[in-house]
């Protein structure tokens, strides 16, 4: 006998308030009392978040009664036992007015949840089917709105797919209602198809987007990835969704779709010609979220095959699931032909300049950065250049690092390519196969079987120690040499800092620096060097008059005391990184960027 399947509903109740009136009802509730909770924090985001500090009502029903509902901690609560053939029903009221990627967002414009922030869980039902009818605001101001997300419409349900309307959606279990995020809105909407695949766009708020040239951008993207792991996708439908703001950037991957925050000004406009910074930066976040189809959501960290959404799950491999995907982003924007060689080059010498600047790389390793991730990465202060090393950015040069040890001791017959479609058929969920999840030593374990060849020392060095990456002499053989440019030749304090008006505050102070061995700490105010005025206009001219070893004098107010500091100056910081290519052919490189 099928169970029955748990019903949802979701309705932007006060727009104007940013509230959402969210319902669940189950028909056959546990008779001890039923408990439901809502997610501490959503798969793809390691930081706990406590939704449940969003809900600003919460009400039980039964048979047109109310029941009584307890709070048993901060984001579960038990209901009175019902009789069992009374349907139990939660209603609750969540605020939404995060304008992110992670949580919910409603005003008169626009509607987003993320499943995990705004749908109760009923605790041991997880595997029932789920039913979610999505509803309209009330008003004839919403007559226009429309609904984008990859959620199937419900057996029978016609018209809420094809034209993007309101009604019931359905998935197969809890885990797979909440990673199908919804938008909602006055919508623009473009389609491609991608290896057979058909993939849409909706973009809410005001821009002035070329579809045409977005979407023929994301083909070319989208078919590159799907033929690197092999034909055909995993999922038979995918959807970007995005929201243009003023000002902002983010991504969340799931299962068939991606929300994706940018600013209007990252999107391609008519006429544009070239791809410029901003686009190619967009085109880049499109790129990471659509790589993660199968590189985490589908290739799992053992950790994350069966995910607790109530407390954190930590892993040692985010280094491979954020940084080999962060290396693949821009690398499939070069091999599509989306972006010209000299364009990736530029953004790989970026990713040096940011993790060479931050001293954090020579005090935590990539595995302590991955299982950290919960209580560091997600929660920065001005001490985390100091103390943390990004999986992402560090992640990437690994995965480069990687790459180009394996492609060059085999003569490109071995390369994280095909590290990664082993990876894909022996560990990625499709279709009916349910794989373990990858361990902790896998990725070299795999690396090795594929190559031949020893890398303990390797992911001894990159992952679990902090030995800077030999990439200059890694990439030598490929033809492009690293170097960089010449520094300003202007004396340092070791700090980096935050202009307000005419005032510079220190915003970090690096470890071992000029600054901090004199006292300085971030948060103090710059008042003068040596007798003048700091202001944020004048401080590099104050400071390119001295040398490297002399000493200044440093005023700085720290929080209403004035202190003074006799601060011995840095040498010039390095220029940025370059990698520049041998103009002759190299074969190893063509099979390389070309594959």
């Amino acid at each position: 006998m099928t169970a029955a399947p748990i019903f949802y509903s979701i309705r932007p109740s006060h727009p104007e308030a940013h509230l959402f009136e969210v319902r669940c009802t189950l028909a056959a509730a546990d008779p001890t009392g039923q408990r439901f909770a809502l997610p501490a924090w959503t798969p793809g985001s390691y930081l706990i978040r406590d939704f449940a500090r969003h809900i600003v009502s919460i009400r039980a029903e039964a048979a047109g009664q109310r029941i009584a509902l307890d709070k048993i901690d901060k984001h579960t609560w038990r209901a009175a036992p019902v009789d069992e053939a009374a349907p139990l029903t939660v209603i609750c009221e969540v605020y939404a007015w995060d304008l992110s990627v992670r949580g919910a967002h409603l005003d008169q414009t626009h509607a987003f949840f993320n499943g995990s922030s705004v749908f109760l869980c009923p605790l041991g039902h997880e595997q029932r089917p789920c039913l979610l009818d999505i509803q309209p605001p009330v008003g004839t101001r919403y007559r226009d709105w429309r609904v984008a997300t990859a959620m199937a419409p419900a057996h029978g349900e016609r018209g809420c797919a094809e034209d993007h309307g309101f009604g019931l959606h359905g998935a197969s279990c809890y885990d797979e209602l909440i990673d199908h995020p919804v938008e909602m809105g006055v919508l623009t909407l473009a389609s491609f198809t991608a290896c057979s695949v058909l993939h849409e766009v909706a973009i809410s708020g005001h821009h002035d987007c070329d579809l045409t040239r977005l979407t023929a951008d994301l083909t070319r993207i989208c078919e590159w990835q799907i033929r690197l792991f092999g034909e055909p996708a995993p999922m038979p439908h995918y959807v970007f969704l995005i929201t243009a703001v003023g000002d902002g950037y983010g991504g969340l991957e799931h299962r068939a779709s991606t929300a994706l925050l940018c600013a209007r000004d990252d999107l391609p406009y008519p006429g544009m010609t070239g791809t410029p910074e901003r686009y190619r930066t967009l085109l880049g976040l499109c790129s990471h979220e659509y790589f993660h189809s199968w590189n985490v959501k589908r290739i799992k960290p053992a950790a994350f095959t069966a995910c607790n959404l109530a407390v954190e799950n930590y892993t040692t491999l985010l280094w491979a699931f954020e940084g080999f995907t962060s290396y693949y982003d821009d690398l499939a924007l070069l091999r599509c032909g989306v972006i010209p060689v000299e364009d990736w080059l530029a953004l790989v010498a970026a990713t040096i300049d940011k993790v060479d600047r931050d001293p954090g790389r020579h005090r935590q390793t990539l595995a302590e950065s991955s299982f950290d991730a919960w209580t560091k990465f997600y929660r920065p202060d001005e001490n985390t250049p100091n103390a943390v090393v990004s999986y992402y950015a560090k992640g990437s040069l690994v995965a480069l690092a990687l790459d180009l040890t394996l492609r060059a001791a085999t003569r490109n017959h071995c390369s994280l390519d095909a590290v990664m479609r082993t990876l894909w058929q022996r560990h990625g969920e499709y279709d009916q196969h349910r794989s373990v999840g990858v361990g902790d030593d896998d990725i070299r374990l795999l690396a090795e079987e594929l190559s031949g060849l020893d890398l303990d020392r390797f992911f001894a060095n990159a992952i679990d120690g902090t030995a800077e990456l030999p990439l200059a002499l890694l990439l030598k053989p490929f033809g492009i040499r690293l170097q960089r440019a010449e520094g300003s030749g202007t004396p340092t304090l070791g700090v980096t800092t935050k202009a307000t008006g005419d005032e510079l505050r220190l915003s970090t102070v690096y470890h071992g620096g000029p600054a901090q061995t004199s006292g300085l700490s971030a948060g103090d105010l710059l008042v003068a060097i040596d007798g003048l005025r700091v202001m944020p206009a004048t401080v590099d001219r104050l400071l390119s008059r001295r040398k490297a070893g002399e000493v200044a004098s440093v005023l700085a107010f720290r929080g209403d005391v004035l202190m003074e500091f006799s601060v011995q100056l840095g040498s010039p910081t390095l220029g940025k990184h370059q990698l520049l290519l041998d103009k002759k052919s190299n074969v190893l490189r063509k099979d390389w960027l070309q594959a």
